[in-house]
C-alpha cells in the first residue's frame, strides 16, 4: 500500500541503484544529486540553469563547492518538503523529510528520481531504471525512534571506511569523526558548524532539539559508542 504522507510529520525515505548497483560513480555525480536536491525541492517549473556549482574554499568549509545563483530575479522557492538531514552512499541516498504541503513528498521523490536518473543515463550511455523500484518510507512517529535516526542516517558514511561501526568495531574514534566531518555527500558537516550544503537542508528544527552544533557534534559521537541499533531497527530501513 502507498504511503500516505501527512504534513507536518516526519519520514525517513531510502533507495537504492536497481540490484543494488552504484549510481553515483564520480563527485561529479553527487555534485549533479546535491543540484537536483535543492532544485527540485520547489512548486515551481524546474530550471537546472538557475543554479549552478561554483568552486570556492571556505576556511572552515568541507567542500569546495557551493550553491551558487545565476540570475538574481528568479523567484524564491516554494519549498515542497523540508529536508532535515541526508546522507548519499556510492548505491543508496538517505533523507529525513518533513512535507510541507499534500503530496509534497511523491511530488519531491517523483522529480528527484526521475531526473537523476536521466542525467546518469544520458552521461552513461544506459537505458533502463536507476532506482530498485519504488522508494521505501517509514512515518517517524515515536519520539524513541526520533531521537535517535538523525544520527544514524549521518553515521552511514562510515559504511566506506568503518564498515563495523554497527558492530562497535572501532578502534579510533577521533579518527571515524573526522571521517564524518570531511565527508561531503551528507549533511553532518553543516549540522556542527561547517559550510558544506547549506543551502540543501532546513536545520533549524533538529538543531533546536538537539543543541547547537558543538553539542550536536558530542552527541553524535556519544551516540556512536552507546547505540542500540535494536532501538531504531523499525525506522533504519535497511
Amino acid at each position: 500500500m502507498r504511503e500516505k504522507f501527512i504534513t507536518g510529520q516526519i519520514y525517513h525515505i531510502l533507495n537504492r541503484g536497481v540490484d543494488k548497483r552504484k549510481i553515483f560513480l564520480d563527485d561529479g555525480d553527487y555534485l549533479r544529486f546535491i543540484h537536483d536536491l535543492f532544485e527540485f525541492n520547489n512548486t515551481e517549473p524546474v530550471n537546472n540553469l538557475t543554479y549552478y556549482f561554483r568552486k570556492i574554499q571556505y576556511k572552515d568549509s568541507a567542500s569546495p563547492y557551493i550553491i551558487t545563483q545565476e540570475r538574481k530575479e528568479r523567484v524564491k522557492r516554494k519549498l515542497l518538503v523540508e529536508i532535515l538531514a541526508f546522507c548519499l552512499l556510492p548505491n543508496h541516498y538517505h533523507l529525513l523529510l518533513q512535507p510541507l504541503l499534500d503530496g509534497g513528498v511523491v511530488k519531491f521523490i517523483t522529480k528527484l528520481n526521475m531526473g537523476y536518473a536521466k542525467y546518469f543515463n544520458e552521461k552513461y550511455e544506459r537505458n533502463g531504471v536507476l532506482f530498485q523500484g519504488r522508494y521505501k518510507s517509514i512515518l517517524v512517529n515515536k519520539e524513541s525512534h526520533f531521537i535517535h535516526l538523525p544520527y544514524y542516517i549521518h553515521l552511514n558514511a562510515l559504511d566506506l571506511k568503518f564498515p563495523g561501526w554497527r558492530n562497535k568495531e572501532i578502534e579510533n574514534y577521533k579518527a571515524a569523526m573526522r571521517f564524518l566531518e570531511n565527508y561531503r555527500w551528507s549533511s553532518f558537516p553543516d549540522y556542527i558548524g561547517i559550510k558544506n550544503f547549506p543551502s540543501i537542508t532546513q536545520r533549524e528544527f533538529l538543531l533546536k532539539l538537539f543543541g547547537e552544533s558543538e553539542q550536536y557534534k558530542k552527541d553524535t559521537l556519544e551516540w556512536l559508542k552507546e547505540m542500540d541499533l535494536e532501538e531504531i531497527k523499525a525506522v533504519a530501513l535497511e
